[in-house]
Formats: C-alpha cells, sequence, structure tokens
C-alpha cells in the first residue's frame, strides 16, 4: 500500500522488466522518493518461484492480463489469446525465462532509423551491466549485475536428440546465442538463480524497496496521466474501489508495456486526435503515433506423438515437486522451453528470420488444451514481422481492455516464412535421431502437405509467442508516428516518459525480455544526466 505521501519526485507506472528497473537505478539516489503502482498482485505465489510453475498458471490466474485480440482477418477472424504479466515483475515473472538479447544489426537498424545511442556497441555496455552472468565475464557478457543468467539445471535428456536432428538437417550447434553469432542450434540460457526465477522484481524491485525511498502500491490501477500546462504532474488510479491522486515533482514514467502504456496515454488524451474524439475522451495532444505500429511475434508449432515417456507430459507432478523442494533440482527447474535455436529460411539474410523452441512436451493453445499423451513440440516463429497493426481504446473506461489487432499474416512475406519454418521443422523431426521417440504427426498433421493446405493450416492454429513491441515507438524528430524520442521522452508533452517495450521502433530478433531491461538501464541513465557507458568495439 501506498503511505501518507501524496507526492513524489518519479512516478512509475507498472512493475514489470523495465519498471522494476528503473526503481532500482532511480532509487539508488537516497534524496528521491519513487511510487511504483502495479495492477496486479504481489508475486508472492509459489508458482511464480519455481520455474516450471508458470505452465500451471492457467486461464484464470490472477497474475495474468488474459487479452485477446480482435478477431484477426488473415487468421480465418480468430481471436488470439494474449497472456502478459500482471504482478510485480510484469512478464517477467510468468514468462519461459529464456535470456536472449537479439542479433547485433536489430540495434544498428534502429540507429539507422534516426536513433542515435541506440546501436549494438552503444547498447551492449548495458546489457552487460544488468548481467550476471554464471559463466563469467567476458567481453559480451557481464558479472555482478542485478539480472542472474544461468545455464538450466536439468533439461529433459530428449532435448539431446532434437539438437542432433538439428545437425543432421545441417543446422550448427552454439553454445551461445548472445555471442558474435547468433545463427545456430543449443541449450537456452535462463534468468534463474539457484534454480529459482529470477524476475525482474526479484532481481531489481525488492532490493530498491530495501532502501527504503521506493513506494510500491499493488492492486492500483493507474486510470489516467494528469497534465497542465503540457506538462505530466501526477496520475490517478483506483485501489480498493477508490480513486486517488498523486503527484509527481520530477516525471512520470509509462511502463506497462506494449498494450497498456499506449492505451494509459490514449485515456489521458494523448494519442491520435481523431480516434479520441470518437471514444470521448478530450484531446491533450495530438500524437499521432500512440498505439501504431504493433508488431508481434506470430508461431506455428508443429507436434509430434512421442513414443516413449521422455516428455513431462505424463511426469509426476509430486516427484516432481519433492525433487524441487529438497534438491531444487529436476523438472521443475525447467523453462520448458529448453533448447532451440536461429536459422534462416533462405540464402542472403543478414540475420537468422526464424527462432525454435523445442519444448519436451505437448502444448496446445498456450497449453489451456490438456493432452493426454506424450508428445513433443517445436515452435517456429518469424523474428522480423512486415505486418504492422494497433492498440486502441474501445472506450473511455479505463478499466475495459483496449481493443488488440496484431494483423498479423497482412503481409504475404510473413506468411512465406511461416510456411518454410513448418517445412524446415518437419525436416528436423524426420531425421534419424528421433526414430526411437517419433510417432505420428498430430499438426499440422499428415494429410497436410501442399503449400496451400499449410497456408491454410497456419491461418487456423498459428499463436503468439509473446513478443508485442512498438506501440509507442522511439523515432527522430522528422518521424512523424514517433511517439518519444530517443530519450524517451513523449511528444508536447513535458515531465512524461515511456520506458517498455513499446518504444522498440522494430522488433528485435529474440525474446524481448532482455532488451526491455536493458531499455530501462540506458533510459536511466539518460534520466540522471549520467554520461553514456563506454561502447563496445
Amino acid at each position: 500500500m501506498a503511505n501518507d505521501i501524496k507526492e513524489y519526485d518519479y512516478i512509475i507506472v507498472g512493475a514489470g522488466s523495465a519498471g522494476c528497473t528503473l526503481a532500482n537505478r532511480l532509487g539508488a539516489d537516497r534524496n528521491v522518493r519513487i511510487l511504483v503502482l502495479e495492477a496486479g498482485k504481489p508475486d508472492n505465489n509459489f508458482l511464480l518461484k519455481m520455474p516450471a510453475g508458470f505452465a500451471n498458471l492457467g486461464e484464470k490466474s490472477a497474475y495474468n492480463w488474459h487479452f485477446e485480440t480482435e478477431p484477426q482477418a488473415h487468421c480465418n477472424n480468430r481471436r488470439l489469446y494474449w497472456p502478459r504479466g500482471k504482478t510485480l515483475g510484469g512478464s517477467s515473472s510468468i514468462n519461459a525465462m529464456v535470456y536472449i538479447r537479439g542479433h547485433a544489426s536489430d540495434y544498428d537498424h534502429w540507429r539507422q532509423l534516426g536513433n542515435d545511442g541506440w546501436s549494438y556497441a552503444q547498447v551492449l555496455p548495458y546489457f552487460k551491466r544488468a548481467q550476471n552472468q554464471e559463466r563469467g565475464a567476458s567481453d559480451l557478457h557481464g558479472a555482478g549485475g542485478p539480472l542472474n543468467v544461468a545455464n538450466q539445471i536439468s533439461p529433459a535428456p530428449i532435448n539431446t536428440a532434437f539438437l542432433h536432428a538439428c545437425q543432421q538437417a545441417g543446422h550448427k550447434l552454439t553454445d551461445d546465442f548472445n555471442g558474435r553469432e547468433q545463427d545456430g542450434v543449443g541449450y537456452y540460457q535462463v534468468t534463474q538463480k539457484d534454480g529459482k526465477r529470477c524476475s525482474a522484481a526479484v532481481a531489481y524491485l525488492r532490493p530498491a524497496m530495501a532502501r527504503g525511498n521506493v513506494t510500491v502500491a499493488t492492486e492500483a490501477v493507474t486510470t489516467k496521466v494528469l497534465t497542465e500546462k503540457g506538462r505530466a504532474t501526477g496520475v490517478t488510479y483506483r485501489q480498493g474501489g477508490k480513486d486517488h491522486t498523486v503527484r509527481a515533482g520530477r516525471e512520470v514514467i509509462l511502463c506497462g508495456g506494449a498494450v497498456n502504456s499506449p492505451q494509459l496515454l490514449m485515456l489521458s488524451g494523448i494519442g491520435p486526435a481523431d480516434h479520441l474524439r470518437q471514444v470521448g475522451v478530450p484531446v491533450v495532444a495530438d500524437v499521432a503515433g500512440v498505439g501504431g505500429n504493433l508488431q508481434d511475434h506470430l508461431d506455428a508449432a508443429t507436434l509430434i506423438r512421442c513414443k516413449t515417456r521422455d516428455t513431462y507430459d505424463t511426469a509426476n507432478q509430486l516427484l516432481t515437486l519433492a525433487k524441487y523442494l529438497i534438491a531444487t533440482t529436476g523438472p521443475g527447474t525447467s523453462c520448458i522451453a529448453e533448447s532451440g535455436g536461429f536459422l534462416r529460411t533462405r540464402d542472403g539474410l543478414s540475420a537468422p528470420d526464424i527462432q525454435l523452441h523445442f519444448i519436451p512436451a505437448f502444448v496446445v493453445d498456450h497449453g489451456r488444451t490438456k493432452v493426454k499423451q506424450n508428445g513433443l513440440t517445436l515452435h517456429m516463429c518469424q523474428l522480423r514481422p512486415e505486418s504492422r497493426g494497433t492498440i486502441r481504446l474501445k472506450s473511455a473506461d479505463p478499466l475495459a481492455h483496449p481493443a488488440i489487432d496484431p494483423n498479423y499474416l497482412a503481409e504475404p512475406r510473413d506468411l512465406d516464412v511461416l510456411v518454410e519454418a513448418t517445412r524446415m521443422a518437419r525436416e528436423i523431426f524426420a531425421q534419424a535421431a528421433f526414430n526411437p521417440y517419433r510417432g505420428d504427426e498430430r499438426e499440422p498433421g499428415a494429410n497436410i502437405t501442399s503449400k496451400p493446405d499449410v497456408e491454410a493450416w497456419i491461418r487456423n492454429r498459428a499463436e503468439t509467442i509473446y513478443h508485442p513491441v512498438g506501440t509507442c515507438k522511439m523515432g527522430p524528430a522528422t518521424d512523424a508516428n514517433a511517439v518519444v524520442d530517443t530519450h524517451m521522452r513523449v511528444r508536447g508533452v513535458d515531465g512524461l516518459r515511456v520506458v517498455d517495450a513499446s518504444v522498440m521502433p522494430t522488433l528485435i530478433g529474440g525474446n524481448t525480455n532482455a532488451p526491455t531491461i536493458m531499455i530501462a538501464e540506458r533510459t536511466a541513465d539518460m534520466m540522471q544526466g549520467k554520461p553514456a557507458l563506454a561502447t563496445v568495439a
């Protein structure tokens, strides 16, 4: 609960990966007072601590926003499920803990778009500062940072068959997807420490709260950013059925992610003027790009039945729990997506364009559909989609979910990549290394072989792999659709920033948690007037 102080130096809206990081770094100055507003409950559920526990946080979980997209025109008008974290740590408290930074060219592209200070050489020092790489420090990895990055403790042995099959299909092994080259297959490193999840709340927020100058209010839904004479002065929020107002002496910082941050801007009158008028919100600042530029990784999963019991589907849950509680080992430590890789669907690409997540279990509809068989799932997602979507208000009600329209597969190239990715997944499962395990193909199914049939299957079955970005994108003054500048300051409103995955101008090639933390690390230095960390050659 917030204390009686009604004014703080900084108000941070959202205790996700970015919000936790900023609370820690800004709160290092003991003279500042910070209020963090989190819509969700505290992260005190055991399932949020045991790594594999997130697989049991189903549809009724209180730690999930349970978003749903608008009907997708190019996906047979399906509404797709979008789980997002709603607790301290945000999605870092419910994700698969995979530590990936993306490809170096992703950040160099940001710089080419006019975002000075965000090239790979300039952001790498912040990835390193955030990191405690258990393998030790190097020119590409940091040691001693808040975010613990570790090898997995007990990956399922059948991952070995997957990696051998990948080699048989012509793909090379790698032991570091965040090294000099991203290409290849191997085991993922995870944000865990001593077999427990190392969320942003664990890594950053709790140490910040221990200093005494960071106050955290949970189950507090921010309803509006207050502005006076073109400056953000505070926020209103609802907690326990009551409305509260708090003031910010320095800045208000939105860290709600690619859905909630643009929603709150628009609820506050900051966004496309015509849209705001349509839903009855008075216009404070006409910022055309708010809620636009939505990008996400769409994923098609190939599933085969496993003839043996070497999967997690029929694992003894009591034995799993016992192993975890007694020795912090076994399936309870699993990130579920234990191995994978980065491949190219065609020659001539400058970087991998698909990512693999191999799961030693049947995963159907985000795990919401239970299958009483042993199976293997190979997720293949397109890393750099060309399709763009939107976040829009359905009404002026701050408690209503917004309209989420990622516009999946609007661009034909996106579908072509997933068709080829599916062929590659089938090729991997067909290798000799899987002979002892391979049963019949559940998805797409043996009868789906032609390109039109595979395309139809993708439209009917593809799902998010949980990486929405871009809806408050950063850009130079010449970019009319940029919402924030390269210091994350919102156009047209002083004292207001957005710091989260929504500011990414383009989607990076990989999982988005580590890059989001990096963005907050870099922005914290900017806000404090510190010189940028020295670039790495």
